[in-house]
């Protein structure tokens, strides 16, 4: 195993990851279980956040106190992910620049062409701000928590698996808007100043603050991670009720069938395979570490809906930022439930090498 792989951070992450979650010796049965109710906890909760909004959206004078919750739920979403992501050992990572790289031109290059290439494709089948959702889903930076737990569970470079998705959404909350203001042919995604603004304040000024505050509410978090895992959650739950509410009030089921559901369903497959088949491809043509690879895998294919949300809340008006925001949510959810067997499989593969 290559010296980038073994550090502060990996022992860290391995021990307490980011995701709130202890990961051990994790092989057979109980690998297989840590995967299922990683994913399938998560699922659930998004499956019910959308069946809940599809029941009772939000409406009237209550849509606007829900938005103003929402805003106040992901800047504590950011300000938890300033208090998490230890300054010092983020250079531990960033050394594995060829690796940080790759990872940041597939998140940023492949992805964003694919879901661009996609909206073009489908944009004569699916509804134009569905459409417009195929290419915001490529234009997100990877997820940090489900990406490093995922790369831990399948004996991979951990630390740099951190790195690179805390790097990319870094990056992401700024780049993702402006990609998507070039790369977009709808109308609706004119990114104002107005935007940029709301981005700047709502995003990265809570991340800035919790970097601040990291010497006092540090030690809070890594003693309570299951309870601030939580309010992870139900911070991006409340931001995906509120902007899939306003798509329902819009009419979002009525407006898409079912044929059209399948579309999606069969470019979203495209991009799976392009994400996951695509980064897997590219570690083997650099000729990256088995480690490496694992890290490019979950840090390169993965999407990250704790930014997408945020971003769609942000950027869009309610009626158009829940249809833009679907493709997203079910990309997200098929990657948790593809990247559990694949995690158990790479364990599996590297518990035979070490023998």
């Amino acid at each position: 195993m290559p010296p980038d792989s073994r550090g502060p951070l990996t022992q860290y992450t391995l021990q307490r990851n980011i995701a709130g979650v202890a990961i051990g010796d994790c092989n057979g049965q109980s690998t297989m279980m840590f995967a299922r109710f990683f994913a399938d906890r998560f699922v659930m909760l998004l499956l019910a956040t959308i069946l809940l909004a599809s029941v009772l959206p939000v409406r009237g004078a209550a849509a606007e106190i829900a938005s103003w919750i929402s805003l106040a739920a992901i800047f504590m979403l950011f300000f938890l992910n300033g208090v998490r992501l230890p300054r010092h050992e983020v250079m531990n990572g960033i050394r594995n620049w060829r690796l940080q790289g790759a990872i940041f031109l597939f998140v940023f290059g492949v992805m964003s062409a694919t879901g661009l290439a996609l909206s073009y494709v489908f944009d004569n089948i699916l509804p134009p701000t569905l459409a417009l959702g195929l290419l915001f889903t490529g234009i997100l930076p990877s997820t940090v928590q489900s990406a490093s737990a995922y790369c831990a569970l399948a004996k991979g470079n951990v630390a740099a698996s951190v790195v690179a998705a805390a790097l990319v959404n870094l990056i992401g909350v700024v780049l993702s808007p402006l990609l998507l203001a070039v790369l977009a042919h709808v109308g609706e995604a004119n990114i104002s100043g107005e935007a940029i603004g709301r981005i700047a304040l709502i995003l990265l000024l809570p991340f800035a603050l919790g970097q601040i505050a990291q010497r006092w509410c540090k030690p809070w978090v890594d003693q309570n991670k299951d309870l601030a895992t939580w309010m992870d959650r139900i911070s991006i739950a409340i931001a995906v009720y509120v902007a899939f509410s306003g798509a329902v009030v819009a009419g979002i089921w009525s407006i898409v069938r079912g044929d059209e559901l399948a579309w999606l369903a069969l470019a979203l497959s495209v991009m799976l395979l392009v994400g996951f088949g695509g980064a897997w491809a590219l570690g083997a043509g650099m000729k990256l570490p088995r480690g490496d690879r694992i890290a490019m895998l979950f840090s390169g294919a993965q999407k990250s809906i704790a930014i997408g949300a945020p971003l769609a809340a942000t950027i869009f008006p309610p009626a158009i930022a829940g249809m833009v925001l679907l493709p997203t949510l079910i990309y997200h959810m098929a990657q948790l439930i593809l990247s559990a067997p694949l995690a158990t499989h790479f364990a599996k593969d590297g518990l035979r090498q070490d023998l």
